[in-house]
């Protein structure tokens, strides 16, 4: 048996070891291409007329600021045909449709365009406009973002080169400071947008619209097959569908468009939920279509690292289990003999995600030593979204359908903003009581390696320890009245 569990062991430590190893190489071709720019060919004499696609589902409390925005463009007035795409069942109907009517009799070309149903969902609503669009560009932006005053000026001229359809920007954080959990959220997603779609796309590899902040050409898109919602990511599913027919993407980084970070954690794992299966979904849809294409290798090797990166939660757990035991087999051994076995696959399989997140910090701000603190907690979060993000590996692989469940928005940006008597509440289903157990096994492991003396492992297993009880205890007491309970007059923040 002990064995058994060394050799489970030890698999599972060498396949997350090869996502770690990725990040590295990532990292190495990030540092070879920082420098290198993509910039227009040309630039239009006459600017040409865009389509801006807002698609709404209950979105009470940020929809107007969105269109407020979309409306501040110095752009050309008479050069944009903005499509409010609201599928709301909620006051967001009544709100939206009263500030489009403001907007329209200031001279924008406005349209509200309710359906009585989800169809699609997100995806179905921004087919539905594309049909009636005016405009061969088509920019898109979700509820939560508040675009750049300039931001058609700046992505359109890329346009003059005939094989770009996509050019997407950065998301920014307007209530990064908000709590932990935001703060973590910004270090996880800079990860992404300062590292890998600058690689992706400055090396020639494929890389993805990410859902909002970007500007399509509308004929890519139907080369592309069109909006299709047999997954959960949309835009993940559209964007490799449009590269394999040879259109080329555009990043720019250092261009942002603020965003809303969810502020509560159940809003935050049903966003990293419905990323992760979605992306499972792609890659079972586009996976085969991408082996059997002429792309190079390159571009297949990175394919398969993004589509299935969530693959890697599904041994996450087996490793929470196999962690201690592991220990307690391996404690009579010599301690420099389980240095030179442990420390390659530690390097590569934990040490490499630490220096992926702190790179990207380091390129885009100045105070980026400050945010080294949150690096355990990063890890430790990262860790808990384990079963979240499992369970939805699992429904993906095994095609189990759901729908397009929406992020809550609530308009908060800084601390101490109140989101616990808003809208938009969510059930706590049964995964917190799981992630409680295993929080409460990793506590028991502390307290016998306290007893047996094994102290080097005691920093690993407290950031296994509060991973799980971070998911479970947040996530089964959010919504709770502590002044009610305790007769406090002081609410009590709980996205902290």
């Amino acid at each position: 048996m002990n064995i058994l569990i060394l050799v489970l062991y030890f698999i599972i430590l060498f396949i997350l070891s090869i996502f770690g190893a990725h990040r590295y190489y990532l990292l190495y071709l990030y540092h070879k291409n920082k420098n290198k720019r993509i910039k227009p060919k040309g630039k239009f004499e006459q600017l040409p007329g865009v389509t801006i696609q807002l698609p709404l589902y209950n979105e009470l409390y940020v929809a107007e600021r969105l269109i407020k925005a979309v409306c501040n463009f110095n752009y050309p007035k008479d050069k944009m045909e903005i499509q409010v795409l609201d599928d709301s069942t909620d006051e967001t109907q009544e709100i939206v449709s009263q500030v489009v009517e403001k907007y329209k009799k200031l001279g924008f070309d406005i349209k509200y365009i309710h359906r009585d149903n989800r169809e699609g969902y997100k995806a179905g609503a921004l087919d539905e406009g594309l049909k009636i669009a005016k405009y061969e560009y088509c920019a898109i932006f979700d509820a939560d973002f508040i675009p750049p005053r300039d931001f058609l000026k700046r992505t359109i001229h890329y346009f003059t080169d005939p094989k770009i359809g996509m050019v997407q920007i950065r998301w920014g954080h307007i209530n990064r400071n908000y709590s932990l959990l935001t703060e973590v959220q910004t270090i996880l997603l800079d990860g992404h947008f300062v590292i890998e779609s600058t690689v992706r796309n400055r090396t020639g590899r494929f890389f993805n619209f990410n859902g909002t902040a970007g500007i399509w050409r509308k004929q890519a898109i139907i080369d592309g097959g069109g909006w299709q919602h047999d997954t959960l990511t949309e835009d993940l599913d559209l964007s490799y569908r449009v590269q394999l027919e040879g259109w080329k993407f555009v990043y720019i980084p250092d261009m942002i468009a603020p965003a809303e970070l969810p502020v509560n954690i159940k809003a935050f794992k049903t966003q990293q939920h419905r990323w992760a299966k979605g992306a499972i979904q792609t890659a079972k849809k586009l996976m085969p279509t991408i082996l059997k294409s002429n792309i190079p290798l390159k571009n297949k090797i990175e394919a398969f690292f993004h589509l299935y990166a969530n693959i890697a939660y599904l041994f996450m757990i087996p490793l929470s289990v196999l962690i201690f035991p592991t220990v307690v087999i391996r404690r009579g051994l010599d301690w420099n003999q389980m240095i030179l076995i442990d420390i390659p696959f530690l390097l590569l399989a934990t040490f490499s995600f630490s220096s992926f997140y702190i790179v990207a910090q380091k390129e885009y701000l100045k105070t980026w030593t400050s945010k080294i603190k949150y690096l355990p907690f990063v890890s430790a979060i990262g860790i808990g979204l384990s079963v979240n993000n499992a369970i939805a590996v699992l429904e993906g692989l095994f095609d189990k359908e759901s729908e397009f469940v929406r992020t809550p928005k609530y308009g908060v940006k800084k601390n101490g903003e109140e989101v616990r008597t808003k809208k938009y509440k969510s059930k706590k289903g049964y995964l917190p009581y799981f992630e409680l157990v295993l929080g409460l096994y990793f506590t028991a492991t502390v307290v016998v390696s306290l007893i047996k003396g094994i102290y080097l492992t005691i920093p690993f297993l407290f950031i296994f320890q509060y991973g799980y009880l971070y998911m479970a205890i947040f996530s089964l007491t959010e919504g709770i009245n502590f002044k009610t309970i305790f007769g406090k007059r002081k609410k009590l923040n709980l996205a902290e």
